[in-house]
């Protein structure tokens, strides 16, 4: 039978895998989804008859020999098609000139350190040259190269992420970008390229101290004007270029050719002429290029007048730098060839971070004695200079536009226009200017965003008709400005409040972007400035229905509004709030100590504005997710730390037990009795929960707890409530009864209006649709739990199915497809299973190999999957699995015993299956009370038939008595009991 066809797109697919690249390398790579690329890795998987990713891999290296042996066969056919470099890196407009000795001996470096950076003033050409040293050592690099541009970034603290970015690596739930990366490189053999490093050194060195030490066989190339001052750096000092040659030299070589480019080749006889000039611009490639870039107008008697007139004035300047004086001066010079508009314009809109309109220009730039209309004749003229890059822009269908234009400087050329800005006395004034812009973008990506149930008319009142990657797009082009102008403003006494509005922007546009840490940390930033701000009373924080078009993950800070506090400090409550949405954000990405930090601290702030009701119900949270999500702790805190956090809330909040009238006392009691729920009765199951009561007090904690949430109005806080009711009734044993509270969670949720009432808001400060995103996060993955547990497959696949295509689990895939691997596993979708599962590993080997309480399970569930097929090797390969991703106890007396019980059944060994099962209910009723309760009892009394076990038909009916209502679990007992009535309970029938 023939090979079925693999189509381009599975061909490059495949190329990918050989470079060992996860799915979220491959769908940055090629510019399509990580579902996607799943569905061709399943293609290939089917097409080629191969195990497993690992196999494909191997191919794809196979195909690669046998090219590269067909290439050397064939010299001339390969050189015409072999690529002038690798894919990922930056395929440069013009041609490299010169510098043969300074690539061989950077290359050497290269080849020979670990780190090594190219050090050299602005202009001399040190991006040029680490690109064509990149190109060159590509080869020695089995998994590829890498450049990330550094200079949009102002932050240290981005540098990972810049990094993260360019590689196609999200940050993973449990840990930071940075250890993402860390992670993704982790074995790699690669080159790293890192370009613009000087405005960011203090962040740059420690990050690749601790990438370098994690990642044996990286090595980096850093490009900076000052050098890291690391031990382990390797400094390549660029040298300009030469000119010692006269006419034949590189430096005038390269002004050759860009002056030809220009339009006006110069004439050969003036090479040495040319050279005097190069030398006079001290071999700066940068103001080579811009010297070339006149000679159409100026021709060589202009050009050297122009200079001689600037290296005069520069010279003796206490301005000048030694590292910048080439290159200013070159600058300086064309920027005095500009007219008094243009030369005002280029200053201006220096302080723009990326690409940018005309419109955009206007905002910023034109004010006296700029004339709006001046602006885009001046933008034209600097494009025409080389001071700008100018490109269509791009529309949202992601088409050239026929009409507009971004322009873009250099980022010498903004740094030298800021210098400029200050020197006219401006800065101020146009950054003001620039934040006030960033200000309305983020307005306008926010409006109209999705309703609370995700819902809604996406960015700018349905501007882009629902587009959600235009609305990705237009968020990443706006996002560097909106960073910079932050930093900025953050910087300036007088511009707290300005400061505090922009981080909040960027704090929920970073959410709906799925940059859940950058998220935190810019919520995190709010905080701190809202405490620096005066000027925040009756001012509402609101960020309205922030959304890019992703669903379930819109930002709706109404209702939040601090009002007017009157003599309470405004600024505190500010930041009360935007902690809050911060721990939020901390829930997200599964990291409990920053939750039960940031609630506490907003404790401290709420205490600080006077409202020690807030920080009541701040503490109260706190105490209560130490318990619910104990799983998502790294280092729990101790029992007394939380008892004590516990006391103080119920000091804050007062016992009043939720009969006041007063809607913020009800929040209040609410707060403190799910707090009460969780940790004196144990009611979420906690890690650390040793709680002495029965369950029937468990589940009276709960139930009040509901009643008093479900009074006060709020989804996120009822669901909570309902989260803690679901695991009292399961400890209880009434299994349906905790599938009904978790089925209640998704639907309150889905309901529930996009707001509340401003006087409910004012008392109560209900939850933000970021908390509502996080607790319909986990009612999904609750909800579809319970279902299993009580045999309704089609609501637990229906519920799964919406976990794993939430977008904000898209780079986490091994939490996103947990639940709907053990789903589709018991309903016997096979190849599904099989497929979902290599999504599965990937994201949990990127993730450093996690373990939750949910992992292992996903995990036993394909091993068991495997165990049916009878691929023996396959299954001890996801056992192995399952034994590193979840808790040892749970594989070993809960879905572990169940799914073994099943191979074992199939394979006809009912003896090992009774084995595995052995225990009475109650005796592993920690590990079975939850999920695995019925399936355990139902398989218990199966094999007990099968063996002819003498208790057998009392096994079925004490399994009935607490099946019933399961069609699952009817269905085998019905099974059982008929072999057991029948009694013929042969090998066949055991099978």
């Amino acid at each position: 039978m023939p090979t079925p066809a693999v189509s381009a797109r599975e061909s490059e697919v495949l190329a990918l895998l050989g470079e060992h690249l996860s799915n979220a390398e491959i769908a940055a790579r090629l510019f399509i989804s990580v579902r996607t690329v799943e569905s061709h890795i399943s293609s290939l998987l089917r097409k080629l008859e191969a195990p497993d990713r690992r196999a494909l891999s191997r191919r794809a290296l196979s195909e690669r020999a046998a090219e590269a042996s067909r290439a050397e066969s064939a010299p001339e056919a390969s050189e015409a098609s072999e690529a002038p470099a690798a894919p990922a890196l930056p395929a440069p407009l013009t041609a490299f000139v010169g510098r043969v000795r300074e690539r061989e001996e950077l290359a050497g470096l290269v080849k020979a350190h670990r780190q090594v950076t190219a050090a050299g003033p602005g202009g001399v050409g040190k991006t040029r040259l680490a690109l064509a040293v990149a190109a060159e050592v590509a080869d020695d690099f089995a998994d590829g190269v890498w450049f990330v541009d550094l200079s949009p970034v102002t932050d240290p603290a981005r540098v990972g992420a810049a990094v993260a970015a360019a590689m196609g690596v999200g940050e993973q739930p449990g840990r930071g970008v940075d250890a993402a990366v860390v992670a993704s490189l982790a074995d790699r053999q690669a080159l790293l390229v890192l370009d613009n490093c000087e405005q960011v050194r203090d962040g740059v060195a420690p990050f690749l101290e601790r990438l370098l030490v994690a990642c044996p066989r990286l090595k980096v190339l850093a490009t900076s004007r000052a050098r890291l001052m690391v031990p382990f750096e390797r400094v390549h000092q660029v040298p300009p270029l030469s000119w010692a040659d006269g006419g034949e030299s590189d430096a005038v070589t390269l002004f050759m050719e860009r002056a030809s480019a220009a339009g006006a080749a110069p004439d050969p006889a003036l090479r040495d002429r040319i050279a005097a000039v190069c030398e006079r611009l001290d071999g700066m490639a940068l103001a080579i290029e811009l010297a070339a870039a006149r000679w159409p107008t100026l021709g060589l008697d202009g050009l050297t007048a122009g200079l001689s007139d600037q290296l005069r004035v520069l010279a003796g300047g206490f301005r000048a730098e030694d590292r910048h004086r080439s290159v200013r001066a070159a600058l300086d010079w064309s920027h005095d060839l500009l007219e008094p508009q243009d030369r005002v314009l280029l200053r201006r809109i220096s302080v723009f971070a990326m690409p940018f309109t005309v419109e955009d220009a206007v905002a910023v730039a034109a004010f006296a004695p700029l004339e709006p209309a001046a602006v885009a004749d001046g933008l034209g003229r600097l494009a025409e200079q080389s001071l700008l890059a100018a490109a269509p822009s791009v529309t949202r269908h992601a088409r050239p536009s026929a009409t507009g234009m971004r322009y873009r400087a250099l980022e010498t050329i903004r740094q030298y226009g800021t210098e400029r800005l200050a020197d006219a006395i401006e800065l101020t004034d146009v950054r003001s200017r620039h934040v006030a812009w960033c200000l309305s973008g983020a307005s306008e990506l926010a409006g109209g965003g999705a309703d609370a149930d995700g819902s809604g008319g996406g960015v700018g009142g349905g501007d882009v008709d629902g587009d959600g990657a235009d609305a990705r797009a237009r968020f990443d082009a706006l996002a560097d400005d909106l960073r910079a102008a932050l930093a900025w403003a953050a910087a300036q006494p007088d511009r707290q409040e300005s400061a505090h509005r922009l981080a909040l922007s960027l704090a929920g546009l970073a959410f709906s972007r799925n940059l859940l840490g950058e998220a935190q940390q810019r919520f995190e930033q709010a905080a701190a400035l809202a405490d620096n701000s005066v000027g925040l009373a009756d001012t509402s924080i609101a960020l309205a229905g922030t959304s890019v078009g992703l669903a379930d993950t819109s930002i709706g800070l109404a209702d939040t509004s601090v009002g007017s506090v009157g003599s309470v400090g405004p600024g505190a409550l500010a930041a009360a709030t935007a902690l809050r949405e911060a721990a939020a954000v901390a829930g997200c990405r599964r990291l409990g100590e920053d939750m039960f930090r940031l609630h506490r601290a907003a404790a401290q702030a709420a205490r600080r504005a006077g409202d020690t009701a807030g920080a009541g119900r701040d503490l109260a949270a706190a105490a209560t997710n130490a318990y619910r999500f104990s799983a998502t702790f790294t280092r729990l805190p101790g029992t007394d730390e939380v008892a004590a956090v516990l006391a103080e809330a119920r000091e804050l909040i007062g016992t009043g037990g939720g009969g006041s009238d007063s809607h913020g006392d009800l929040v209040g009691a609410a707060a403190m009795a799910l707090a009460e729920a969780a940790v004196t009765a144990d009611a979420y199951g906690a890690v650390q929960g040793d709680a002495d009561n029965t369950a029937q007090d468990t589940v009276g904690y709960a139930e009040r707890a509901v009643e008093l949430a479900r009074r006060t109005g709020d989804p996120v806080a009822e669901s909570a409530a309902l989260d803690a009711l679901s695991g009292a009734r399961s400890w209880a044993g009434d299994s349906f009864g905790a599938a009904a509270a978790a089925r209640r969670r998704i639907d309150i949720l889905t309901s529930a209006p996009g707001a509340h009432t401003r006087a409910h808001a004012r008392a109560s400060a209900p939850a933000s649709t970021l908390a509502r995103t996080h607790e319909r996060i986990d009612a999904l993955a609750m909800a579809a739990g319970n279902a299993l547990g009580v045999g309704d497959l089609p609501q637990a696949l229906r519920w799964s199915r919406q976990l794993a295509d939430h977008p904000l689990l898209a780079e986490a895939g091994h939490h996103a497809m947990s639940w709907l691997l053990i789903s589709e596993a018991l309903a016997g979708h096979t190849d599904a299973v099989l497929t979902g599962s290599v999504r599965f590993l990937d994201a949990w080997e990127q993730s450093g190999r996690q373990r939750s309480f949910v992992l292992g399970p996903a995990a036993a569930a394909v091993a068991m999957v495997h165990g049916l097929r009878g691929d023996r090797d396959a299954r001890a390969s996801w056992l192995a699995i399952a034994d590193r991703a979840g808790p040892v106890l749970d594989h070993r007396h809960g879905y572990g015993a169940v799914f073994d019980a099943m191979v074992l059944l199939h394979d006809g060994d009912p003896e090992a299956a009774l084995e595995r099962v052995a225990p009475e209910p109650d005796e592993v009723w920690k590990w079975v009370c939850w999920v695995w309760l019925h399936w355990y009892v139902a398989l218990r009394a199966e094999a007990s038939v099968l063996v002819g076990h003498p208790d057998a038909r009392g096994r079925i009916d004490a399994a009935r008595r607490i099946v019933t209502g399961n069609p699952v679990a009817t269905a085998q007992l019905d099974r059982a009991e008929a072999l057991l009535d029948g009694g013929h309970v042969t090998r066949d029938a055991r099978q």
